[in-house]
């Protein structure tokens, strides 16, 4: 059978010692048997995604991973978009939004409608396909309050500001160019112009006049954040000629998935949180190993626990997450397949003290076949760092994964 690839991230892991927990590290104190079992047998070392001491976001961590640079990041609107289905082509402008509450003076009454959870994909037709001044707009609703937008057509620029005043009883913030293009005056003019547009078309929309009626906020409104703007990127897949898959349950990784031209596997039992279902996830990672070359298996948990400072969370999740791995083992030797490299990453450290991303590197590891193996037993951010990949950037990680696949293009004669 071919050779295989499963990259295993446990988003945010990396972390700083924690004095309640012995000022060990998180995952230092956890009892991770089946992760130090893989470092044991294979090769460890510590991992700056972009560059020692600069902390990234979810959205280009990931995109490091899946094998692009900083200079290819669309900004946050792209990867969104991506993360709900959406193709993008090159030129289009997307933001992430929310449904909310206006009064008749547009001043935000309810920055996210109440948190509809009903009728939102009703409200989101309502507005997709309008055009306004020649550019077409394209609209999804997303979780809860929370949607997407693209701006599709001519001389259009990302180079905007937000609408969101990101607090009630203030209005509607006019989106004005950051720079001095032609493009960006346009875009931002053009944007004031779908807000006015979205407020008219949403304010009359049955499905608010009946929430009125029930005394319910009316998602009267939408308010626009991160713009971004596609780039030319060549889904890396087709540039390199190998399938992929990624196994996950957040929007903003299935984003970065479907922009690198990976099939995405998500199902309701993939919480995000530590509730998520290991076994529905490492079953879909084995399955998916069978018809891919490269497969990508995320986990949340580890990153929501560093956010609220909460250590002992971290240790639960963490052990979770050897459990999940533990899991894929034994269905990669029932399923016998015999060549499969098992990487496993980190996007960021989000330590606890910090609840924030921070620059600290994370640990990595690769263990499989004709991989060389170094002195290191555990894995954890100081035995790791001690490995024999020294320490490497995000991308250097997924060039030596994608070498073990005989993908990466030889340099020189």
């Amino acid at each position: 059978m071919e050779r295989k690839v499963l990259l295993a991230i446990a988003d945010g892991l990396g972390d700083r010692p924690c004095e309640v927990l012995g000022n060990k590290t998180p995952l230092e104190y956890a009892k991770t048997e089946t992760l130090d079992m893989l470092a044991k047998n294979g090769t460890t070392g510590i991992m700056d995604l972009y560059k020692a001491g600069v902390p990234v976001g979810t959205d280009l961590g990931h995109l490091i991973l899946f094998g692009y640079g900083i200079e290819d990041y669309p900004g946050r609107g792209p990867i969104e978009a991506f993360g709900k289905g959406m193709e993008l082509i090159e030129g289009d402008v997307a933001f992430r939004c929310n449904f909310a509450t206006v009064d008749d003076e547009m001043h935000i009454v309810d920055r996210r409608a109440g948190r509809i959870r009903e009728g939102t994909k009703e409200l989101a037709g309502a507005l997709n396909g309008i055009v306004i001044d020649g550019i077409t707009v394209l609209f999804k609703e997303a979780t809860e309050h929370r949607a997407v937008m693209v701006l599709r057509g001519e001389n259009l620029s990302s180079a905007i500001s937000d609408t969101d005043p990101k607090k009630e009883g203030l209005r509607i913030k006019t989106s004005t160019a950051k720079d001095d293009s032609k493009e960006a005056a346009f875009t931002a003019d053009l944007l004031n112009k779908v807000i006015v547009k979205a407020h008219e078309i949403l304010k009359n929309h049955p499905l608010n006049i009946k929430r009125i009626e029930e005394g319910k906020f009316s998602a009267n409104c939408i308010v626009t954040r991160g713009a971004g703007k596609m780039p030319k990127i060549k889904k890396i897949t087709e540039k390199l000629k190998f399938k992929a898959c990624c196994v996950a349950a957040e929007d903003t990784v299935l984003g970065v998935a479907n922009l690198a031209g990976f099939e995405t596997i998500h199902k309701s039992s993939f919480t995000g949180n530590i509730d998520t279902n290991i076994e529905e996830k490492a079953k879909a990672a084995v399955e998916a190993l069978k018809t891919n070359d490269l497969v990508v298996l995320h986990y949340k948990a580890t990153d929501l626990m560093g956010h609220d400072n909460n250590p002992q969370g971290k240790v639960e999740t963490i052990e979770k997450y050897d459990n999940m791995l533990k899991i894929v083992l034994d269905l990669i030797k029932e399923e016998k397949l015999d060549d499969v490299i098992i990487a496993l990453a980190a996007d960021h450290s989000t330590p606890c003290e910090r609840k924030e991303h921070s620059g600290d590197p994370v640990p990595v590891l690769i263990n499989g076949k004709s991989i060389r193996k170094d002195y290191v037993e555990k894995y954890d951010e100081i035995s790791c760092s001690q490995g024999g990949l020294n320490r490497i950037k995000g991308s250097d990680l997924i060039s030596i994964l994608l070498d073990y696949l005989e993908l990466t293009v030889k340099q020189g004669n």
